[in-house]
């Protein structure tokens, strides 16, 4: 699934191509995705030029004057710049085609994706509740403290929570507990302050190297220049279940916590 770095490479990637464009179509070929795609949508967006591209925790907010097209990549989607001459494939789902000639593409094989709308006036829903990006100066070691005080969930579980903070998704939920040095099942309770910080300290560097790199290619994901992330080559636990600690040489171990692989090292995570 694209995570944080994933999405934010997207945004970043499509970003120029669309801001101060103009749409021409909202082309719908298949309106069954996660939710349904709006169908006023079509009647709407022609004509209207985006502001600007955001992203929030792993949502994408294409701004207009009227409000925000919600864009969620699902399990294994893709948003790129295409020609719109471009003859779409199987799992071309949606299609923003702009006035210059291009479309921005929602491919989705899996169809977990999303396509909704948020008026200018309102929050959706699926943001309203969202915790504080990772990479704000919101998210700090004081307020995971807080959040953490008294919880006996374990670590990479609460961590994932996008009511506690928003977009740190499995694969850097593992880099950053192992770099921090912390059990994945310890209880989010029982960790020092000295260790939150470093926690903290973690999971934005782990984040923010991963974004310059492009993200993680592991199965399905490219960015919205069509190309792959390369951090991938820099992973040192997530799967590496019984490889050699890159640390101390001794063999990865590998858990299920709350359905998720958990890759840690039980010499060097304590």
């Amino acid at each position: 699934m694209p995570e944080l770095p994933e999405v934010e490479t997207t945004r970043r990637g499509i970003e120029p191509h669309v801001v101060g464009r103009t749409v021409a179509l909202f082309d719908v070929r298949q309106p069954k995705l996660r939710w349904p795609v709006p169908e006023s949508l079509a009647a709407l967006l022609p004509g209207k030029t985006v502001e600007a591209v955001s992203r929030r925790g792993k949502y994408l907010l294409i701004q207009f004057d009227c409000g925000h097209l919600l864009v969620h990549l699902g399990m294994s989607g893709s948003l790129r710049v295409v020609e719109r001459s471009k003859e779409p494939g199987k799992h071309d789902h949606v299609d923003l085609c702009l006035t210059d000639g291009k479309a921005l593409r929602l491919t989705d094989p899996r169809r977990f994706g999303a396509v909704l709308w948020q008026d200018a006036d309102e929050v959706h829903e699926l943001l309203a509740h969202l915790g504080p990006e990772p990479l704000s100066d919101e998210f700090d070691d004081q307020y995971l403290l807080d959040r953490a005080k008294g919880r006996k969930t374990v670590i990479k579980t609460f961590i994932m929570d996008s009511k506690v903070v928003v977009g740190v998704g499995n694969i850097y939920a593992n880099e950053a507990l192992f770099a921090a040095g912390i059990h994945p099942k310890r209880a989010a309770g029982k960790i020092s302050a000295a260790r939150m910080n470093r926690f903290v300290y973690e999971i934005k560097r782990v984040l923010a190297a991963a974004i310059e790199q492009g993200g993680t290619t592991l199965k399905d994901f490219v960015g919205g220049d069509g190309k792959p992330g390369y951090f991938k080559q820099q992973l040192n636990v997530y799967g590496r279940a019984g490889a050699p600690c890159v640390s101390c040489k001794q063999p990865l171990k590998e858990i299920r916590l709350g359905q998720r692989s958990t890759v840690y090292c039980s010499h060097c995570q304590r």
